[in-house]
């Protein structure tokens, strides 16, 4: 089986590559309507160069999954300051896509805490879809809309987690359909557990991203990697793609939910364990603060572990 991995949404092994330049609305407001539009444009355009810049150093670096930033660009889905963000940087949009395509690179989104569809106020149902649309209608800039997923949350459990989930299933029918096929959802490390976000995932054709180290800290007690691991591969099999795992491990055992900068390659051995036997090939998208750093670092230390060999810089095969 072979794993590949890949980090999120900076390379810190380049100089000055951040892709979220950003313009705040208290600044844009007190802007010129030409001052507004200078710093918007300059914000972007250096944030799509800086992706493009990245995914060079990916394809150099034999990096096969890469999430871009939610916030390439600045003030996006507020309704004051909505502007058009795909027409004058559509090159550039193109040129990323082109770069992904070319070099087989797995494209991702992870929109913020706050696109959910759990609520019960419209608005924040009408802002989570707005916010989804925003971030499909990039991909469909860069021409890779059907190859990028964009992973959310379930979202809260407003002290009735079954009545929440019943509103996800009805607020989630107002996503276009387009978008909600291009979606993943997440496991928590608080609030929703592993099994509790397959249902979900089952009962609406939607992927399970997983993140061992949410489920680590937020385990049921009838929850096996036996059993949520061909439930999570399963999840996948129309979309033709690896399953996706996240990969972090805890920052210490005070503050376990945290990411550390690295990822314990010992953390992971549990898991490990259950996909040797499965023989799956998957996708581990790193969750650390070192980003590219703690990706080559983690193929490293797994290359090291008995019958893992390392047959590109980010990939292994067991």
């Amino acid at each position: 089986m072979i794993i590949r991995i890949g980090y999120v949404s900076q390379a810190l092994h380049l100089w000055e590559a951040t892709p979220a330049s950003t313009v705040t609305l208290s600044r844009w407001k007190a802007m010129s309507p030409s001052e507004r539009k200078d710093k918007l444009h300059q914000a972007v355009e250096k944030n799509l160069t800086n992706t493009i810049r990245m995914l060079h150093y990916n394809a150099a670096q034999e990096i096969k999954l890469f999430r871009f930033s939610s916030a390439l660009v600045p003030l996006a889905t507020h309704k004051e300051a909505a502007w058009d963000y795909i027409t004058p940087f559509k090159d550039l949009y193109k040129e990323i896509g082109s770069l992904v395509k070319q070099h087989e690179i797995r494209p991702s989104f992870h929109p913020n805490q706050f696109t959910l569809f759990t609520s019960d106020k419209p608005e924040v149902t009408d802002n989570a879809v707005k916010d989804m649309e925003y971030h499909y209608e990039m991909t469909k800039a860069m021409g890779i809309e059907k190859d990028t997923y964009i992973n959310l949350h379930v979202g809260g459990a407003y002290g009735n987690k079954k009545a929440a989930v019943e509103r996800f299933h009805e607020n989630i029918q107002s996503l276009p359909s387009p978008i909600k096929k291009q979606m993943t959802l997440e496991n928590d490390d608080k609030t929703y557990t592993t099994s509790e976000v397959l249902d979900i995932c089952e009962k609406e054709d939607i992927p399970l991203m997983f993140d061992y180290h949410h489920f680590a800290a937020n385990n049921s007690s009838d929850e096996e990697l036996s059993t949520i691991l061909p439930r999570f591969f399963k999840t996948w099999d129309r979309t033709g793609l690896p399953p996706k795992i996240h990969a972090s491990s805890p920052k210490s055992d005070k503050e376990f939910r945290s990411h550390a900068d690295y990822v314990d390659a010992a953390f992971l051995e549990p898991m490990m364990k259950e996909l040797r036997k499965l023989k799956t090939p998957v996708d581990f998208m790193v969750e650390a603060k070192a980003k590219d750093r703690a990706a080559l670092q983690l193929t490293e230390d797994l290359s090291t572990v008995r019958g893992v060999k390392r047959i590109a810089a980010a990939t292994l095969k067991l």
